[in-house]
């Protein structure tokens, strides 16, 4: 039986579509997540950015890796139901924690997040993948936008720079360009949320989000999980997050002092699943 959080047509949907909405899948933890948010941005860590250029108002901040060093973030990632329903989304016998990410657009913010697929950015790939999209703020207008199906498509979006939008890696052939969904007429889901309701998607997934043109804060979280057949994958640039040092090679799992298995079905051989801090 899926999480209480779920009904069937849930997984159904996700596996079609690539992404749903998951209500109050952080209820009980946004104000935890909030405290860790702005000890975040009071403390930034090494891969902090401000994603405007000069001249653009607003702020939009993030930065992603810092549960070993927030103890808010961790807190949520051990006692919120995510691990459990990204296992059920999957459809997987665990739920393997990747990384988490904080994006913050202050008001006044007219700058979109640019389309993009967040798995060319990272050295791990599978079918079985999830990231969600939490806000702690409630949101209309700046919201987390979809291409329903994407995630299914042959060729993988070519990963840019925000900032300056040039290329990321050196052979665009192995790529699609960077599509205008709106222009193009694709199926695009977005919803407005509330506060702890969160969108799920595959790390596979074309998406973008709207600037906050409001009056308010738009505080977003993330915590990003891999199923079973998720594997270590050399990248031809850079990866983003980098996590330097890693020792891993082509096609082994990832290595789970680092990133930790969070969830398993119960049955499952217990393993190592302890955690050094400090490690990413």
């Amino acid at each position: 039986m899926p999480h209480s959080c779920l009904v069937q047509s849930d997984i159904d949907s996700y596996q079609h579509d690539g992404v749903v909405l998951i209500k109050d899948l952080f209820a009980d933890h946004v104000d935890v997540i909030r405290a860790g948010i702005e000890q975040n941005m009071a403390e930034p860590g090494p891969h902090a950015a401000e994603n405007l250029k000069s001249g653009e108002g607003g702020r939009f901040f993030d930065d992603y890796c810092n549960w070993t060093r927030i103890p808010e973030f961790e807190e949520v990632l051990r006692n919120s139901p995510a691990a459990e329903v990204a296992a059920d989304l999957m459809q997987s016998d665990t739920a393997q924690f990747f990384h988490d990410h904080v994006l913050v657009k202050e008001p006044g913010t007219s700058r979109p997040t640019p389309w993009h697929q967040d798995g060319p950015y990272y050295f791990v790939a599978g079918r079985q993948t999830v990231s969600f999209w939490s806000p702690v703020d409630p949101v209309t207008d700046a919201t987390l936008r979809c291409v329903a199906g994407s995630h299914l498509w042959s060729k993988p979006v070519l990963p840019t720079r925000w900032l300056n939008e040039d290329n990321f890696y050196p052979d665009e052939d192995a790529y699609m360009p960077v599509p205008d969904p709106d222009a193009e007429g694709m199926k695009i889901r977005e919803w407005p949320m509330q506060p702890g309701d969160a969108v799920a998607f595959s790390f596979d997934m074309l998406h973008g989000a709207r600037g906050n043109v409001s009056t308010g804060r738009r505080r977003a979280f993330s915590l990003r999980f891999v199923g079973d057949d998720a594997r270590y994958v050399e990248r031809p640039g850079r990866t983003s997050p980098p996590f330097p040092g890693h020792g891993m090679v082509s096609g082994e799992r990832l290595r789970e002092d680092w990133f930790p298995i969070v969830f398993k079905r119960k049955g499952m051989e217990e393993g190592p699943t302890a955690v050094a801090a400090g490690a990413v």
